[in-house]
């Protein structure tokens, strides 16, 4: 006699490793099927050249405090093996009736495995129900309303799961050794000190301290290297993995604007949240913008690679200090603030004319909080392949000097320029071999020199090219579908 299969239901947290406003959770619990709480590691993801060690370590760790506050013995587990292949195990060890998840707006890998697994779920008669993610909608061919749309979404009541209710199912030492969950490497479970710590417990003191502290100098240190890693919320890292909502952001932004003094600031940050899901929507709606220019009128340009110069921006060798010092400090601490990731980007696509594509990667891995909405879309603009944006050409001894003008970022992250004073350490290569001697740093030697001879030079040969292809008629044709596209229209 066959012994029936167990019936259950499955919640697979994806980037939304928390306990609070999560629908689908709430909506697992409710309907009273015993759950099995899943979050892949998945080889074939983690092989993406987007991804990092470092990411998996703190959506590991963010998995371990869920954990920690689950009621009654219940239990996430790691699984270490790709999602197509635990799903087929799992369906023959049990009845699937239904799979709650949130939308993923991911990288193509994940967007080609989430099309695989709804025809798997669709023959195998399993119900795969989705929830929304920070107010992003699927399926839509413009931004008609969509304004209004999320700001009703982040205005609504959080969806928090009764866990009182919650039963969990558990797995056999047979089955947890099948899905892998004992060879999840040894790395991802260890934690670099350097990093922002993990968590949803983490997330909610970093949001508080934030806005009933911190956000006094948002706007005045928003640009700075050094000042902005305490001023700025530092909740990126938290709404890309998900141990916090932006849902609950917004709300706790709102609250704390009306009743506090420092309105100014925290209407300023607020403003950001909505640009956060404007740029991952317009890749929810584009995915080829992770491989190809958002306007197809700049195909012809910056085709070719240069390894070396490719090599130096990597690793902060290119001779100009604030471009080296933001590149070697996001390569150790995996966070940079907005204005100097644009730097290092219009670094790579003007000065040193490489296809975005080029260094895409590189940072990917590098931003602990890689969100690939963000990511393409934010390279684009920085790179003018947009083509109905302003054209940004930043100059790095500017930025250097306007936003670090004691020198105090670049010592930290150039030690073999401690020695040189503030008046020559933001362009060393003017110091005379006495000069070098005095400061112990010898330009090419210690110190690379420029990578980039004259500034002005590439700055003017990236503007004149840029600026002319706006009268590409291709390149206007694709402005008005871009426009047309992704432009917000109606209310909102």
């Amino acid at each position: 006699m066959i012994t029936p299969k167990p019936e259950i239901g499955i919640v697979w947290f994806k980037r939304d490793l928390r306990l609070t406003d999560h629908e689908p959770l709430k909506k697992a619990i409710e309907s009273g099927l015993p759950l099995l709480l899943i979050r892949f590691f998945e080889p074939q993801v983690e092989s993406d050249d987007h991804f990092h060690p470092r990411h998996w370590q703190f959506a590991y760790h963010c998995l371990n405090d869920v954990n920690n506050r689950i009621p009654n013995g219940g239990k996430l587990y790691p699984l270490y093996c790709d999602a197509e292949v635990g799903f087929r195990y799992l369906s023959s060890q049990f009845t699937i009736k239904t799979i709650w998840s949130h939308e993923e707006t991911g990288v193509d890998i994940t967007y080609t495995r989430d099309k695989n697994l709804a025809a798997f779920f669709k023959f195998e008669l399993i119900q795969w129900v989705e929830s929304q993610t920070n107010g992003i909608i699927r399926g839509v061919k413009d931004r008609t309303n969509w304004t209004k749309k999320w700001f009703a979404v982040h205005a609504s009541e959080t969806q928090n799961p009764d866990l009182q209710n919650l039963r969990t199912v558990n797995l056999t030492d047979d089955q947890v050794i099948k899905l892998g969950s004992w060879n999840l490497p040894e790395l991802y479970q260890q934690y670099p000190s350097h990093f922002q710590k993990a968590g949803e417990k983490e997330a909610m003191s970093t949001l508080a301290s934030f806005l009933y502290d911190r956000s006094s100098f948002y706007n005045a240190h928003i640009s700075k290297p050094l000042d902005s890693r305490q001023s700025c919320s530092r909740l990126s890292v938290h709404l890309t993995w998900g141990s916090i909502s932006m849902r609950q952001v917004y709300q706790a932004a709102k609250k704390a604007k009306d009743e506090a003094a420092n309105k100014r600031n925290i209407a300023s940050f607020m403003s950001r949240l909505q640009w956060h899901c404007h740029f991952i929507q317009k890749f929810e709606m584009e995915p080829r913008l992770e491989f190809e220019n958002a306007n197809r009128g700049f195909d012809d340009i910056r085709t070719e690679i240069d390894d070396y110069k490719l090599q130096a921006w990597r690793n902060g060798k290119t001779g100009y200090p604030m471009v080296d010092a933001c590149m070697r400090c996001v390569n150790e601490t995996g966070y940079l603030n907005f204005r100097m990731r644009a730097m290092l980007v219009s670094f790579l696509t003007h000065h040193l004319w490489q296809p975005w594509q080029a260094g895409s990667k590189h940072l990917g891995k590098q931003f602990l909080d890689f969100e690939p909405g963000i990511h393409f879309s934010q390279f684009q603009m920085q790179a003018g392949t947009h083509g109905i944006n302003t054209i940004r050409i930043y100059n790095p001894i500017k930025q250097s000097i306007d936003h670090d003008s004691e020198g105090v970022f670049l010592k930290q992250w150039l030690p073999e320029l401690s020695n040189v004073p503030v008046e020559l350490i933001h362009e060393p290569w003017k110091m005379t071999p006495l000069e070098q001697k005095m400061y112990n740093v010898e330009i090419g030697s210690d110190y690379p020199a420029p990578i980039v001879s004259d500034i002005k030079a590439s700055y003017k040969n990236a503007s004149s090219i840029l600026w002319a292809k706006k009268s590409d008629p291709l390149v206007k044709e694709e402005n008005q579908r871009i426009l047309k596209t992704h432009v917000r229209r109606g209310k909102g």
